[in-house]
């Protein structure tokens, strides 16, 4: 990918994770007078994610669909973690500052950025879908029963791009090298 890949996949990660910050957003400008400190508190969380955004983006390459079914699978069982819960929890709370809750909410979503970047890094359909995860989580407090058949489901797209790859709609695989 080139130059203006990095700076399109930054964007488009600030856009599918700004919007889920709002609610902290929002505590933040309603606590008392600290509406000054929201710009701080906006840029720092934005930072964190930038910065996520360029080592994911770095580490990428055009992958295998067995490197992708694989990171999938991997992002899956993320979501089945004691690590993913802490950070997921994390996320969902007031924090005081922008810089804490954009790592919270980095490592309570990092394995779906990761999907995401098997998936195909500029899929605008698996972008949506994700951003829409995203946003369920930190609004919505866990239960089992959504989250484990959402993490089974991730699992189950790692399996699909092994196994049948041109199945999973939206899937991009590499346009170059061999596909398994």
């Amino acid at each position: 990918m080139t130059d203006m890949g990095l700076v399109s996949w930054v964007s488009m990660m600030a856009a599918m994770m700004l919007p889920s910050a709002a609610p902290a957003v929002w505590r933040r400008a309603h606590a008392g007078d600290r509406l000054h400190t929201v710009p701080l508190f906006v840029g720092s969380y934005l930072a964190v994610w930038v910065l996520g955004s360029i080592i994911v983006y770095t580490l990428y390459r055009p992958h295998s669909t067995l490197v992708a079914g694989a990171v999938a699978i991997a992002a899956g069982v993320y979501e089945f973690t004691p690590l993913k819960a802490l950070f997921r929890r994390r996320c969902s709370e007031c924090i005081a500052s922008g810089f804490t809750f954009g790592l919270y909410c980095v490592g309570s979503c990092i394995g779906l950025m990761l999907l995401q970047a098997a998936l195909g890094m500029m899929s605008a359909a698996w972008m949506a879908v994700i951003a829409a995860i995203v946003l369920a989580q930190k609004l919505l407090p866990a239960k089992p029963a959504i989250d484990v058949p959402l993490a089974l489901a991730i699992v189950g797209i790692g399996i699909l791009i092994l196994i049948a790859p041109l199945s999973v709609l939206g899937f991009m695989p590499p346009l170059c090298g061999p596909h398994t």
